[in-house]
């Protein structure tokens, strides 16, 4: 079987490497063939999160090397595309491969619908449409969580499968047996993301504020950078994809708030699923999946208002026992549902028979 695989970005982009990168670097046995083209480079992603305009004539240079790309399509069983082929255009090409015999498999880890349907550009809204119609073309659509589902289903897509955004247990082991802490050592409240999405932690400052006046304590902040003046106990770290989960397993809570829009309703909680997975008990606003990751009392607690968050992260910073089970209980869900380790062997499967079903077909024609 040979698929071509079009992420959107290189491993830079959290997406491209959580929804399809980590599933082909552990595909089982030799027989399989993987060509992935990204159609964005670091450099873009490096001059976004800068806040720098992007050039125009680079963005032209990856759409005309992807439409290269596109035009040997028809070499390959299965075609594996992020979100769509081509951000700010018609689906044309979508419609193209389906028209063409070439079945593709597209995966949503954000509502990306929401990019043209709610668009204060009136050029963009006339796409709102659009990712229905690359829904519905498809052979199969993997939805990072029920929101995108729904919407795929409402879209008329022929098949749509939920598949969580996992993480890849070998790169996470087991936390380690607690250790004695000093009184006065700082309790570490962690994130981690993208400069496009630290500004959800912004309205948490006075509340981090307040608890800093009573406890030892340390906001760590991983992938982003925030205005921290007055505020000292702010700490921001470069994000590397080989040291992510050290630094995580130097929290005592992970945190990941967000505002509830259209847009968050379709996030997909990775951020939850990676500070659970270092056995952290974790904090969320009640917002999309967070709702379903998020098990009260169990492992977290979810938070909507200022209030909520402080009692929150003030009961957790002050009962290291209950921040300890809370852990034990998210590195067991992670283990049970959120791995890589669970949900491969069920994609693998679905790639495999979405190219028997292309080979049946061909012989009947």
């Amino acid at each position: 079987m040979k698929i071509l695989v079009l992420p959107r970005y290189s491993r830079m982009g959290a997406s491209s490497r959580l929804r399809i990168m980590q599933y082909i670097e552990t595909w089982p046995g030799d027989e399989t063939e993987f060509q992935v083209y990204p159609l964005l480079d670091d450099a873009y992603l490096k001059t976004i999160y800068a806040k720098r305009k992007v050039s125009p004539f680079a963005l032209m240079r990856a759409y005309t090397e992807r439409l290269q790309v596109l035009q040997r399509a028809h070499g390959f069983d299965v075609v594996w595309v992020e979100k769509e082929l081509f951000p700010n255009f018609p689906s044309l090409f979508e419609w193209w491969l389906a028209r063409s015999g070439v079945p593709y498999v597209v995966d949503y880890d954000d509502a990306i619908f929401h990019n043209y349907d709610v668009s204060p550009n009136p050029l963009k809204r006339l796409l709102r449409n659009k990712i229905g119609s690359v829904m519905r073309h498809s052979s199969l659509v993997v939805a990072g969580n029920d929101y995108l589902a729904r919407h795929a289903t409402k879209a008329g897509a022929d098949r749509v499968v939920i598949f969580p955004t996992v993480i890849d247990l070998r790169r996470y082991p087991p936390p380690a047996p607690p250790v004695e802490r000093p009184p006065d050592a700082r309790i570490v409240i962690g994130w981690i993301g993208s400069p496009s999405t630290v500004k959800f932690l912004l309205p948490l400052l006075p509340v981090m504020a307040k608890l800093a006046r009573i406890f030892p304590m340390e906001l760590a902040v991983i992938g982003g950078t925030i205005d921290a003046a007055g505020h000292d106990f702010v700490r921001c770290i470069p994000w590397h994809e080989n040291t992510e989960v050290e630094e995580i397993s130097r929290f005592d809570i992970g945190i990941m708030p967000l505002p509830d829009e259209p847009w968050e309703r379709g996030k997909n909680g990775g951020k939850l699923i990676q500070y659970m997975a270092c056995g952290k008990p974790v904090i969320a606003s009640p917002v999309g999946v967070n709702e379903e990751i998020v098990q009260r009392h169990v492992n977290g607690f979810l938070a909507s208002t200022e209030q909520a968050w402080y009692d929150a992260l003030r009961r957790l910073i002050s009962d290291p026992e209950l921040r300890l089970s809370m852990g034990r209980q998210g590195r067991r869900m992670v283990e049970e549902k959120y791995c890589l380790q669970v949900t491969a062997p069920k994609l693998w499967q679905l790639l495999q028979d979405m190219f028997a079903k292309n080979k049946a077909a061909q012989c009947v024609v």
